[in-house]
């Protein structure tokens, strides 16, 4: 089993650098970000939960537009940036997205959004069972996970089926950290979601927005012939 303590201290290494970038990393601030957040439909007014809110930014976006946002993040220095960058906005604590939310009551949140994240799960049934315990009646879960198909070809897979630790290194950030997650199929993304009471309302393979074109012109031509992010949309029966 991958250690959680590996996730933890990668996040805690690249929390400066990501606080940094994050306003303008080509793949978060024109490809997830735009795509996953356009999924929250009028957040002005709405309690939400941003699970794995890393230094803040999706946090910083909705309460722009009015809404109130409890935000948690496994590693302490992510949560200290999102503090910062949200000064006395909203709410901010160091949880693990797969220990139960107890300081969250039930039926209290109209949205939870959890960007990039549940890839660090290998079994997400307890994760969503407490989604859904948190959420509203009909409150909407919106999460982003990295698309089963191009993970399957990116990790050179052997068994699509197979739900398996894989790891790579990541050079965006002014040094390379290796990253480990779990792949899994594009069945073992869904079922999940409909085993623990869910139904989907929307799945999107999302395509970058212009910006990123000027920025990086290579897969910006690539994330518009092949997805490398998917976003999902869900609701509480």
């Amino acid at each position: 089993m991958m250690s959680k303590e590996k996730i933890k201290h990668t996040y805690d290494v690249l929390a400066e650098r990501y606080n940094a970038l994050i306003d303008h990393k080509p793949h978060n601030a024109y490809y997830d970000r735009p795509n996953t957040l356009g999924l929250i439909e009028n957040p002005n007014g709405k309690k939400i939960l941003d699970a794995a809110c890393g230094p803040g930014k999706y946090a910083e976006e909705l309460l722009a537009k009015g809404a109130e946002v409890v935000g948690f993040d496994i590693s302490p220095e992510m949560i200290k940036y999102a503090k910062e960058r949200n000064q006395n906005k909203g709410a901010f604590f160091v949880h693990d997205l797969e220990q139960p939310f107890e300081s969250l009551e039930e039926h209290t949140f109209d949205t939870v959004v959890c960007a990039l994240a549940m890839h660090y799960i290998q079994n997400w049934d307890k994760t969503l069972e407490e989604f859904y315990r948190v959420l509203k009646p009909n409150g909407h879960l919106v999460m982003s996970i990295e698309h089963p198909f191009f993970e399957y070809t990116y990790f050179k897979s052997k068994n699509y089926f197979d739900v398996e630790p894989v790891s790579c290194t990541w050079n965006g950030f002014g040094f390379p950290v290796e990253v480990h997650s779990y792949r899994r199929s594009l069945q073992d993304c869904i079922h999940p979601l409909l085993k623990n009471g869910f139904m989907l309302d929307t799945l999107l393979e999302p395509k970058p927005v212009a910006a990123f074109e000027k920025l990086d012109p290579k897969h910006f031509k690539e994330l518009n012939e092949f997805p490398a992010f998917m976003c999902i949309r869900a609701i509480k029966k």
